[in-house]
């Protein structure tokens, strides 16, 4: 039988799931800032009492802390859509959730056939010089070609995409979403290794972002997976080098979600009338603004017209909200599907799945794996059967006595 041994790695992981500081943990819970950083670094001990304690405030199953992982998954880089206030803490919390995914991902595997990753083979190497005129345009040559290598690819063709989540998790990207502060992070993409094979995962912010901005956030991603290096520490690039990588991601989405042909066809009849624009946003499913920053990036509207639009959009009130924007919700993900399959043909049920989860190592509460994996809530529900203590009485013959 294994020991039980206390794992300080498994702390921090769950301190910085949670978002806390060393210092906030350690108020939290009464215990020194400088015995909390013992605990995680391994340099000594927590009490039983203790564990309970920082379980209690942590919210998470005391076995959890008592356990090795059974899957190594190793995750290079984070691509984060981060708006100035979000802080590393808030970063890593956020990649933190994406390694239970990948591990979760993992154990699911075992059961079902997930579509493998299906994504062209592209060089790009995208200038970052905004003062390189020849070198940008040849930046967004690269990136029309590959937008279009990519649809033949998934064969699109190029119409308007009508379930864009439904179509990279086809090809073998995972989509998930967390609830976080919207304005801190919008979405981000991680490469984990599983194995040896590559996985690609992207999370979206979930709240009161609507239809057009999650594609768009989903494209921007796809466009990180695909044009940018995976093995490097974001934390060493300029804050140049970042900003051009965001603005390449950015060229990508509306490159595949707007296809220079077909868009342009459409948007020539009233390139700069708004009210058109509105009419065009239920066929594309990308924002007013994103549709006009894709005609001006063709050459269909001048400079000055697109500075216009801007206003006007500004004026009207329209950068945070747009006419017709309501809170999307994701589709049901590939993860709901895969658990949906495993209850209905009955290789397990709720109760078993977390059973399996916690023997690889996966120890949280139901609502948080629910929460990782973007299932309905309830999904993973099962009710403890209590234990018979009574029970009926053999029955009798007519003469009265036992048979």
């Amino acid at each position: 039988m294994d020991k039980k041994i206390f794992n300080g790695k498994r702390l921090k992981n769950a301190r910085l799931y949670r978002g806390l500081t060393l210092t906030e943990l350690a108020n939290r819970t009464d215990i020194s800032k400088q015995s909390i950083s013992l605990y995680e670094n391994e340099k000594n001990v927590p009490e039983h009492q203790r564990v309970q304690k920082l379980s209690a405030e942590l919210n998470i199953p005391y076995d959890f802390f008592f356990q090795k992982d059974s899957f190594e998954t190793i995750t290079d880089v984070t691509y984060f859509r981060s708006l100035a206030s979000a802080t590393k803490l808030d970063r890593t919390a956020q990649s933190i959730k994406l390694d239970f995914v990948a591990k979760m991902y993992e154990v699911l595997y075992e059961y079902i056939d997930f579509p493998v990753l299906n994504i062209p083979n592209v060089e790009f190497d995208g200038i970052d010089d905004e003062c390189d005129d020849q070198g940008l345009e040849e930046t967004r040559s690269q990136i029309e070609e590959i937008s279009i290598k990519v649809r033949e690819l998934w064969g699109l063709g190029d119409n308007p995409i009508k379930n864009l989540q439904f179509t990279l998790e086809k090809n073998g990207i995972i989509v998930t979403g967390f609830s976080t502060e919207e304005d801190k992070i919008d979405a981000f993409s991680q490469r984990t290794i599983i194995g040896n094979q590559d996985m690609f995962f992207i999370a979206l912010s979930l709240g009161t972002r609507p239809e057009g901005r999650i594609n768009f956030d989903m494209a921007h991603e796809l466009g990180h997976i695909l044009l940018h290096p995976w093995s490097e520490n974001l934390e060493l690039i300029t804050k140049e080098e970042f900003k051009a990588r965001e603005k390449q991601a950015n060229m990508f989405a509306s490159a595949f979600l707007l296809p220079k042909t077909s868009f342009a066809k459409d948007i020539q009849a009233y390139p700069t009338d708004l009210k058109y624009y509105q009419f065009l946003k239920k066929k594309w499913k990308v924002s007013i603004q994103a549709m006009a920053y894709r005609s001006h990036q063709l050459g269909i509207i001048s400079d000055n017209q697109f500075q216009y639009m801007m206003r006007q959009i500004s004026k009207n009130g329209w950068r945070t909200k747009e006419p017709g924007d309501f809170p999307h919700k994701l589709n049901d993900n590939i993860f709901q599907g895969a658990i949906n399959l495993l209850i209905k043909e009955e290789i397990v049920d709720p109760k078993k799945l977390l059973q399996v989860f916690k023997k690889h190592g996966i120890t949280l509460y139901r609502q948080d794996i629910e929460d990782l994996l973007h299932l309905k809530e309830g999904t993973l529900f099962f009710e403890e059967e209590k234990p018979k203590i009574i029970q009926l009485k053999r029955p009798y013959d007519e003469s009265g006595g036992s048979e």
